[in-house]
């Protein structure tokens, strides 16, 4: 997994019309009342399925995740206190080719981290953190299905790590929570990361053309790569 394993070449596409269950319609869940606080655990019990009958639920189920375990990494929901090792990662020249950011990407991480609507993770590995993994979620019943994004410490690329935490990530999105589909969408020009991809199970969907603009001003084309539940490489 050499380069630069990072799905997008910006920071935080994830502000979309999402389906609330409670008010059964589209808009910006930021600050809707029928989403919680976020709080954490370590406990390691099994995860409970979240229903499709229930989209509401999973907004209950990023309070009480567990620890999910891959082949090599761990992931659990990210803390105010991950944010310096997160940023000091994001200001490494790779990541921060990729992922860009202000000034204070401290910031920048902490209001990802409350987000409603973006679920973020930490990435550890032997108890460091190396990286950050978020997921985001269409749940409208006729277009359910989740996205996930993510980056890591250029010091641990080529280690097969990257690949771990999306199939770690994708296994639990599958199984726990029934999505049939998931999407991601790297930098057409990141190689390093549709390979790491492609290891899960992710297919070319389609370049989409001048898809994000970077930071020299001009329009750079990303790559639309999805999963379906079948395809997954356990």
């Amino acid at each position: 997994m050499p380069g630069t394993v990072a799905a997008r070449s910006g920071r935080r596409r994830f502000f979309r019309l999402s389906y609330c269950s409670t008010c059964r319609g589209r808009h910006r869940r930021r600050g809707h009342p029928a989403v919680p606080a976020f709080e954490t655990t370590r406990q390691k019990e099994g995860p409970t399925r979240i229903s499709e009958a229930d989209p509401g639920a999973a907004c209950v189920e990023s309070r009480l995740m567990t620890v999910l375990s891959g082949a090599a990494v761990s992931l659990r929901p990210a803390v105010p206190e991950d944010i310096p090792a997160l940023a000091a990662i994001r200001a490494t020249s790779e990541v921060r080719a990729r992922w860009r950011g202000g000034d204070d990407l401290a910031a920048d991480i902490a209001e990802d981290l409350e987000d409603p609507d973006t679920r973020c993770l930490t990435v550890e590995y032997g108890e460091r953190v190396i990286g950050m993994i978020q997921w985001y979620a269409e749940e409208e019943p006729d277009y359910r299905h989740a996205g996930i994004d993510l980056f890591l410490d250029p010091a641990v690329h080529g280690e097969g790590l990257g690949t771990d935490a999306v199939r770690t990530l994708a296994r639990h999105l599958i199984d726990d929570h029934g999505y049939h589909r998931l999407v991601i969408d790297p930098a057409a020009d990141n190689a390093a990361a549709i390979r790491c991809y492609a290891k899960v199970g992710f297919k070319p969907v389609g370049v989409m053309r001048q898809y994000e603009r970077g930071a020299d001003g001009t329009w750079h084309d990303g790559l639309l790569m999805d999963l379906l539940a079948a395809e997954l490489v356990r």
